[in-house]
């Protein structure tokens, strides 16, 4: 299937933009991403997956500016998924998935505030059971205060590989979207939703999770480790 941007739409790298065919950008991102995955997949089976991730996202999004890069990073992230639970890759680093309905708001909170704590000793995704177009506003201005920056961040769709590659899964509200796989650490955490809230509101929310956040790296890497 040949995607096209609207008429008027301009595909971005995160450097430049210029007005291309969709097609000719996942071309461009699936031979990049073979440079560092072309080892473990082919360019066939990236340009797959890179296809499949505009696809999902393509669903929710009302602006299509920047969608081929926006894919192009969730088919990394998948990609690299794919190969831990191929055991093609291996590491050592401990994975939690953060999930709750929009992956607009809790899950991305946590994710930014998680792998900034953690400082490279955790792998760290988010999800979202029914993905928002964009990330709220409100969350965005709360973590900015803390010098955190979601502006360049998108709700993703939670798939099936993401759980798999997860030693901790915490769900954030959205029930049984979470599919369950022996092994692993599933956690739910009962936090209010920002979802309309303004900024106000918002911060209590951010510190709970900060809290809960801080709470779990001391148990995945202890201090010293």
């Amino acid at each position: 299937m040949t995607r096209h941007p609207p008429p008027d739409d301009r595909c971005c790298n995160l450097e430049a933009c210029q007005p291309a065919d969709a097609d000719t950008l996942l071309d461009h991102a699936a031979n990049d991403l073979a440079r560092t995955l072309g080892e473990v997949f082919s360019v066939e089976t990236i340009r797959e997956v890179i296809d499949d991730s505009y696809d999902l996202l393509a669903a929710t999004a009302r602006v299509h500016t920047h969608l081929p890069v926006l894919a192009t990073r969730f088919a990394a992230e998948r990609l690299r998924a794919i190969a831990k639970n191929q055991g093609a890759v291996v590491s050592e680093l401990p994975e939690v998935l953060f999930v709750c309905v929009h992956n607009a708001g809790r899950s991305q909170m946590a994710a930014a505030l998680l792998h900034h704590h953690a400082a490279g000793r955790v792998t760290v995704r988010s999800a979202g059971s029914a993905p928002a177009d964009t990330i709220n506003p409100a969350v965005v201005e709360a973590m900015a205060e803390l010098g955190l920056d979601l502006s360049q961040e998108f709700p993703k769709p939670l798939t099936d590989d993401a759980v798999r590659a997860a030693d901790v899964v915490i769900t954030m509200g959205c029930g049984d979207a979470c599919p369950v796989y022996p092994g692993k650490r599933y956690l739910n955490w009962d936090l209010a939703d920002p979802a309309g809230q303004d900024v106000e509101h918002v911060r209590p929310i951010r510190e709970d999770i900060d809290h809960r956040v801080r709470g779990l790296l001391a148990e995945l890497v202890p201090t010293g480790a």
